[in-house]
């Protein structure tokens, strides 16, 4: 899609390890440039697990409060946060970025010790 793959990987794991994982495969936690690839990241969650899960993507604000970026280093311009969010909920430290979250299936910044499944997108290259 847009020149990317991507692929949703249903074991939970922290936000690290599963960017970890990704990049064994030559890839990184999925970066979202708009709605339509969001639709897509959507689709290809709920066509694997059969339910909008809440699933890790590739923002991190870990390195400076408020200051999000996407760990493939493509810049963050798009933004889907659920109404009130990015909020560090209760003061914790949450600095890591899961999709699907409540009634909108929007975004949430939660700590990044929580275990949950993950998308991990790569450039395709075609051959012709």
């Amino acid at each position: 899609f847009n020149g990317r793959g991507f692929r949703y990987i249903p074991k939970p794991m922290s936000w690290a390890r599963a960017e970890k994982n990704c990049q064994s495969m030559k890839a990184n936690l999925a970066s979202v440039h708009n709605m339509e690839e969001y639709h897509e990241i959507q689709r290809l969650i709920m066509s694997a697990s059969h339910e909008y899960k809440k699933t890790w993507i590739g923002g991190s604000d870990a390195q400076e409060q408020n200051h999000w970026f996407w760990i493939d280093g493509t810049p963050f311009l798009y933004t889907n946060w659920c109404p009130g969010e990015p909020n560090n909920h209760g003061r914790r430290k949450q600095d890591c970025l899961q999709m699907n979250h409540g009634d909108h299936k929007c975004w949430d910044d939660v700590q990044c010790h929580r275990p949950k499944p993950s998308v991990c997108a790569k450039k395709v290259r075609f051959i012709y």
